[in-house]
């Protein structure tokens, strides 16, 4: 019943609006006091400590900080034109730009955040103008920002890796298999690929279908299309991609050295661009430190009240509600 209630409160603060790292640090704290007493406390800072060690979580801040460093280098506004240049003729040339980039920016930066402010600010002023509504002008600026959450190199696919690699080992642990092949990484990116080209894909097809049935929007001229400065605008964030991700698939770096190499790959490009200035560094940094913060807070909160969730029987509960789904258990 504490579990329940447990989740119940979760919801209900999320919904009214409050932040939801405080959220899950604070029913943790609480609930855990109340079922545990003091020892919620000890319990809180094994689990801090916990994660503040994982070297795996230390690509987290490397990769922000190389999705960071291509936003503010304006890489992804030199994209958007040349593609929108190179799209032009086509009556949804725009929206398929859109799209185009924002996987791109997604397999370069890994975070939504940048993604959606720099496809917003550059992308929507040019997309109402040419005449798309409102409506499926920032649906599909939000639809394609959230492919860092997919895309690899994605932060979320790291969290994510260091939390299965150990779910699956206690699961292996407890059917007697001692000798369980963890899943890392990488594993996580490679099966995450297909996935992320499909989405891109639809998201191409339904624009350019809606377009065709509504008779919205406006082709451009395309006389001024530059094919040497499309090379530029295209060849740096490929080999960027390349490296990371190919370093990581074919097993030659971690998700931690190819993050490095990533925010080092970044950084060149933009100095390459004459666009990496101290202040840019300056900025990068601060919002690197900002964006982290966030990402490690969330992280703390959910391990612990997941910590005391468990404790207080929620496992139980969720258990209970997965046996009695229709259809059995099913094993492959």
């Amino acid at each position: 019943i504490i579990g329940a209630i447990m989740i119940g409160c979760m919801l209900f603060a999320i919904f009214v609006g409050f932040p939801i790292s405080f959220t899950l640090i604070f029913l943790g704290l609480v609930f855990g006091y109340w079922g545990f007493g003091k020892l919620v406390f000890y319990l809180m800072t094994l689990q801090f400590n916990m994660i503040m060690t994982e070297n795996t979580l230390a690509a987290v801040p490397l990769f922000i900080f190389m999705g960071v460093i291509m936003e503010k280098s304006k890489v992804a506004e030199d994209l958007l034109t040349s593609m929108a240049k190179l799209f032009g003729r086509i009556k949804s040339g725009l929206g398929l730009s859109v799209v185009i980039v924002g996987a791109l920016l997604a397999a370069s930066t890994g975070i939504v955040g940048a993604t959606v402010i720099a496809m917003g600010l550059i992308s929507l002023p040019a997309m109402l103008k040419r005449g798309y509504p409102q409506e499926i002008s920032t649906g599909l600026i939000c639809a394609t920002g959230t492919l860092g959450q997919i895309i690899p190199p994605s932060i979320a696919l790291v969290i994510l890796g260091d939390v299965l690699s150990s779910a699956y080992q206690q699961s292996q642990l407890s059917l007697g298999n001692f000798a369980a092949k963890t899943i890392s990484v990488g594993d996580l990116f490679i099966a995450a690929i297909v996935p992320g080209l499909m989405l891109v894909v639809a998201y191409a097809i339904y624009f350019v279908l809606f377009v065709k049935v509504s008779s919205e929007g406006q082709s451009q001229d395309q006389d001024d299309l530059e094919i040497p400065k499309l090379i530029r605008s295209l060849l740096p964030p490929f080999a960027l991609i390349f490296i990371v991700l190919g370093s990581i698939i074919s097993g030659i770096a971690s998700p931690t050295e190819a993050a490095g190499i990533g925010a080092l790959g970044a950084m060149l490009i933009a100095w390459s661009g004459g666009k990496l200035s101290g202040g840019v560094l300056k900025e990068a940094t601060r919002q690197t430190a900002f964006i982290t913060t966030m990402v490690f807070l969330i992280l703390i909160g959910a391990s612990i009240f997941s910590l005391v969730f468990r404790g207080l029987g929620g496992e139980e509960i969720i258990n209970e509600i997965f046996n009695a789904i229709p259809g059995g258990l099913f094993s492959a």
